[in-house]
This record gives structure tokens, sequence and C-alpha cells, in this order.
């Protein structure tokens, strides 16, 4: 198991007042504590923005770069050009810290990922034709594209993730918490998606309080405070079950620890007992 880690899993992330935001030393030296040895990049601003500084620093970390989550609203055409030079500056960015793939979320015009919404048939196809830029600047710069389904996002449901992989030959980031949050099994997925399957994002969800996110009775950041996303292993998305999928499929791509969560303290012990627990289950079931 290629295992990775995600600077979410210390709550740290780009949607803004999401909570305390840690340095990288206590972040990248709780990695290095758990025996990881790869990371995605986090947010912008999270390592340096020099490339090479930022190789430097992960080096000395015993860390490597393995990609980074990007989003970008790509189904309106008034945002396109502006969108696309982001993902052209964060590629670029990407690739010099020798990271292989942009991991993709569709937003909404929103911030945050609170809000929902279903897209008409003319914004999926320019979606659609949007990613495909993304994947010709990305390919330019010698990055992989992992399209990743994510609650708030433009593909969140599971009659999404059934378009986006029906229209569209492109790669998909299989987060086994944000698709069972959106409703969808994420076995399923993983089966539909076969050999598409580019890149994983191992967490894990509560059921009852995915439900109430689901049904608009709880915002989405109000359950992530109660603890949305567990351990893996300790809730409803069927962690053992797509391990063993994507074992018998040939997976040989990243696992990703992610378990997003929000602080309001300098979280103890070192490494935070949640992101321990998620690392001892992946190996002991990986």
């Amino acid at each position: 198991m290629k295992l990775a880690a995600a600077p979410i899993s210390w709550g740290v992330c780009e949607v803004p007042n999401w909570g305390l935001q840690l340095a990288p030393d206590r972040v990248l030296g709780d990695m290095r504590a758990l025996g990881v040895h790869a990371t995605e990049a986090g947010p912008p601003g999270f390592l340096p923005a020099d490339p090479a500084a930022a190789r430097a620093l992960l080096d000395s970390y015993g860390l490597r770069l393995v990609g980074g989550f990007v989003t970008a609203v790509l189904h309106e055409s008034v945002r396109r050009a502006d969108e696309l030079a982001s993902v052209k500056r964060q590629a670029k960015w990407l690739a010099a810290g020798g990271a292989e793939l942009v991991v993709l979320a569709p937003a909404l015009p929103q911030t945050g990922y609170s809000g929902t919404a279903e897209l008409s048939d003319p914004a999926w196809r320019a979606l659609f034709e949007s990613i495909d830029r993304v994947a010709e600047i990305a390919n330019a710069t010698g990055l992989g594209v992992a399209v990743h389904p994510h609650w708030g996002t433009a593909i969140e449901r599971p009659q999404h993730i059934e378009r986006f992989l029906q229209e569209t030959a492109h790669e998909l980031c299989l987060d086994t918490g944000h698709i069972a949050l959106g409703g969808a099994d994420p076995l399923k997925v993983a089966r539909d998606a076969g050999a598409r399957v580019r890149h994983v994002h191992l967490k894990d969800v509560d059921g009852p309080l995915a439900a109430r996110v689901r049904a608009g009775s709880l915002s989405y950041n109000d359950a992530v405070r109660a603890g949305l996303f567990r351990p893996l292993g300790e809730g409803a998305a069927r962690i053992e079950d797509v391990l063993g999928e994507l074992r018998k499929v040939g997976y040989a791509g990243w696992y990703v620890l992610e378990q997003d969560v929000m602080l309001d303290r300098e979280p103890a012990p070192r490494p935070p007992e949640w992101i321990a627990r998620s690392t001892a289950y992946a190996r002991k079931h990986g």
C-alpha cells in the first residue's frame, strides 16, 4: 500500500474561517512520526510559494509530494478563463514540487462547501469541456488529473458521479467519505469506475450525521465540527470492502489518509489519535 497523508487531517483547509490552521512543522512532524513518507500539498500557502523551497521542506521531514487538491468553477463561461489560469499556476507549482497529479474538484461559485446545486445540461457540457482543458494543462506539465466528487461541488450525488463516468473518460479520485456523504456507495463507485480509479482518499463518515447533511437539516460545517468524518473502519463508508475491491483489481496508486476536521485548539497527543487510528487501520487492512 502506497500510503500518503493530507494536511486536512490536521484541520488545515482552504476554506476561510475553517478553524485553527496549524503550522507546517507540526503537521509534517506528525506525518513523520506516523511513518508516512508522502503527502498532498494542502491549501495554497501552507507550503512555501517557491516550489523548490517546498520540496526542500518536505525532504527535511522525509516526505515527498504526491499531488494537490485544486478547486475551480468550470461550468460557468464567464469564469472559465480565470479559473483555468489559476489551475495552470497551481499545476506548475505542483509539478515543480515533484507531484504526480492534480486532484480536481469542480467547484460551485461559493465560499466553502455548504451549498449544493444541480447543473443544467449546457452547464454539464461546459464542465466536461473544461475538464478536458484542465487535463491538457496538467499533461503539459507532466501531471495527471483525478476528478474528485466532493460535497458542495458540481459532482456530489450518485447521479452526478454516474454522469461523469458515463460521459467522460477522465480518471477518478475515489474519496470514500465524500462519495458516501453524497449518498452513493463507495464500493459500487469503485466497481463502476474500475481502472479509472487513479487516486484514493481514504476517509470514513458518520452515517446519521451524513443523512442529516443530505436532508438539509444540518450544515456541512456544523457536521464536520460534530465529527462527520470518522477514523477508518468506524463509519458507514465500507472501507474494508473498498480496500478489498481495489486490491482485487490491482489498484497501484496512492491511498491518501484524509479525515477533514476543524480545530479550535492545538491537538494532543502528537500525532492526533484520529489520524493514528486511521493509519493503523489502513496498514492492517491494506
